[in-house]
């Protein structure tokens, strides 16, 4: 099963430009809290599985707007931002079209305000609420993005430094 994910304007314009080589980009990761905690899921059309609700910064966007974009335009619910769950750089992800990209994600934890959940793009073929017990897999970033989002007293996440004073990197 393979669908084409929308690519934002701006990146097909960079991408006319640079070809194929790794492009670092913003994008969010939403986790999505219902009034019973139960965590709002897509299951994507490219690959099949759960995830959840994830998107591409526009140039200039807010994360916070970015998420709320992303998940009503994925899901149709409606959510406000409640904290910042983690910052961090992934690893290279390589696209079906051979697209290479380094996100930079930012995850944040999203009440939902107004739902009436169900696909709203081509990026997923369905969606739903899970309780906690009941998740499916994750990829590890969004793994570690629901235990924050879960933990109420969990400080936002990043990466342990790995830069040395002295390196070239």
């Amino acid at each position: 099963m393979v669908a084409c994910v929308p690519i934002p304007d701006f990146v097909v314009a960079l991408r006319s430009k640079i070809g194929q080589v790794p492009l670092p980009l913003n994008g969010v990761i939403a986790v999505v809290l219902d009034e019973r905690n139960r965590v709002l899921l897509v299951r994507r059309s490219d690959n099949g599985e759960w995830a959840l609700t994830t998107g591409c910064l526009e140039p200039g966007e807010q994360p916070a707007d970015g998420a709320l974009r992303e998940v009503f335009e994925e899901t149709g619910v409606l959510v406000w931002v409640e904290r910042l769950l983690c910052v961090e750089a992934l690893d290279l992800s390589v696209a079906p079209n051979g697209d290479q990209v380094y996100w930079l994600a930012v995850g944040l934890r999203c009440r939902m305000v107004e739902s009436d959940a169900g696909v709203g793009d081509d990026e997923s073929i369905e969606v739903g609420w899970f309780d906690q017990d009941s998740v499916p897999p994750l990829p590890p970033h969004q793994a570690r993005c629901l235990a924050l989002a879960l933990a109420e007293d969990a400080a936002p996440w990043i990466a342990d430094p790995v830069w040395e004073p002295g390196s070239t990197s």
